[in-house]
């Protein structure tokens, strides 16, 4: 992750102590980076931040990076410390370190871009999806519901019912339901709800789908997703293939297929935004970025798919999505 065009200094927060310095060499574009802790998805991020920074201009930049190993208590000694070295702006990952940063940088002319965000504007990070605010913009990694149900549409062509399994005390999971609802009608789908508030009713109620479904879409519930081998069991023995918002379920071969947000595509959006006011913009005038379609990706388990009695459409087989 660490190349050799880029002065970093990472420290572990609790083992190392935020009181050491940062020593960054000189350079025109100094960038700090604070990071909730080490993550796959979050040094995902992180490269391809610095990738697309360098690709668009920015090959002068050195980088300062802290993180906390996911301690909140840490943050606002983190972010001060960035600060402290004067960097052209500072990029902070995830909803807890931006809201810190917030908090911290405030006015002070440092501008904040943040990514790994999932809705700036409920976080109060900026007063709207059309504007940034003053000091701070960013990329969010919020999944674009009406782009998972158009690939459900892409993978399963003749699907007619798409089953929705969620928890109605979770307020994410009802918040999706009401975009997956107005998306499913677009797409010319059948939305069947299927309510969970207990891991031990699944068998039941996927089992219930028979018949009533031709696919069944997880979302990324916090109750569901822990359950998802009980659901895709369930879901196997009644021949309904299951899309998932988390890929890491089709690598364990236990469903057909998921499609989720790019965290590369994340990166290379606060990057875009960072060159932007590397190069004088205001964040205020920066709208955050949500992603699009282009910015998910699918992964595809054709042995599981199999198993349902389907196949990966024409459409899809040269995606470079498929394993067996």
């Amino acid at each position: 992750m660490i190349g050799a065009t880029y002065a970093v200094r990472t420290a572990l927060a609790a083992a190392l102590g935020l009181g050491l310095g940062l020593g960054a060499a000189s350079a025109e574009t100094k960038i700090g980076i604070a990071q909730f802790g080490k993550h796959p998805q979050l040094d995902e991020t992180v490269t391809a931040f610095k990738a697309e920074l360098t690709k668009l201009g920015v090959t002068d930049a050195v980088y300062d990076e802290l993180q906390v190993n996911f301690d909140a208590t840490l943050i606002p000694q983190m972010v001060t410390k960035l600060v402290s070295s004067n960097p052209k702006l500072i990029l902070a990952i995830t909803t807890p370190v931006a809201q810190g940063a917030r908090q911290i940088v405030g006015n002070s002319g440092t501008p904040v871009v943040f990514a790994a965000v999932t809705d700036p504007v409920a976080a109060k990070l900026t007063p709207s999806w059309e504007a940034g605010d003053t000091g701070m913009t960013g990329a969010s990694d919020l999944q674009d519901v009406s782009s998972v149900v158009k690939f459900i549409k892409k993978l399963l062509p003749d699907a007619r019912r798409l089953a929705y399994l969620y928890n109605p005390g979770e307020d994410n999971d009802v918040a999706v339901l009401k975009l997956i609802t107005e998306a499913a009608k677009a797409e010319g789908l059948e939305l069947v709800e299927v309510g969970l508030d207990n891991t031990n009713d699944i068998p039941i109620r996927v089992s219930s789908l028979a018949g009533k479904a031709d696919v069944i879409y997880v979302p990324g519930s916090n109750l569901v997703q822990p359950a998802v081998p009980a659901v895709a069991a369930a879901a196997l023995g009644i021949n309904i293939p299951i899309v998932n918002a988390s890929a890491q379920a089709v690598r364990d071969g236990l469903v057909a297929a998921a499609f989720e947000v790019s965290y590369t595509k994340v990166g290379q959006n606060a990057a875009k935004l960072a060159s932007e006011i590397i190069a004088g913009k205001s964040p205020a005038s920066l709208a955050p970025i949500k992603p699009t379609y282009e910015d998910h990706t699918a992964l595809i388990n054709e042995a599981v798919l199999a198993k349902t009695g389907q196949k990966v459409p024409d459409s899809l087989k040269d995606c470079e999505c498929l394993v067996k």
